[in-house]
């Protein structure tokens, strides 16, 4: 199945991007970076005959790659030209998702729930805080007091 998924992943890399670097990913699965576009596209065996699932994401800085953002199970047999189109779709998902990203606190899988959020506190500058000045008086306070109860009354 790998030798299959290399080749088609070869030509299918060859419609998409002038630019661009096929290499086997540790489960068994081929993946097309075009770091031209940011994007990159993963072929990996689904178990079924002629089948592979096909996952889409972006590049992030330093070349990491970030989570799927879309995928879809696609068959094989049906030609290179179908796929391709299949892998434009995901890539105009990945895209559209990048361009609005997800409010703060939302869910990040689908069947969760987004958590409440709060908006953010202003930026305070380095002052020193109430609390801050209640503890320096106390420490103050206790150090005059053993000062004046050892060398006050003398």
């Amino acid at each position: 199945m790998y030798a299959e998924l290399r080749d088609t992943a070869a030509e299918l890399a060859g419609l998409l991007w002038r630019e661009h670097t096929v290499y086997r990913e540790r489960g068994g699965g081929v993946v097309i970076r075009g770091e031209h576009v940011g994007r990159w596209i993963s072929l990996a065996p689904t178990g079924g005959k002629d089948q592979a699932r096909v996952r889409a994401g972006r590049l992030l800085d330093g070349g990491t790659t970030a989570p799927a953002r879309s995928e879809a199970v696609v068959d094989l047999s049906a030609g290179t030209g179908e796929l391709a189109a299949v892998c434009r779709r995901l890539l105009a998902d990945v895209t559209a998702a990048e361009a609005a990203p997800e409010p703060a606190g939302a869910a990040r899988r689908p069947g969760r729930r987004a958590r409440a959020s709060r908006p953010a506190k202003p930026a305070r500058g380095r002052h020193t805080g109430l609390g801050s000045w209640v503890v320096l008086l106390c420490v103050a306070g206790v150090v005059g007091l053993w000062v004046y109860s050892n060398f006050g009354t003398h």
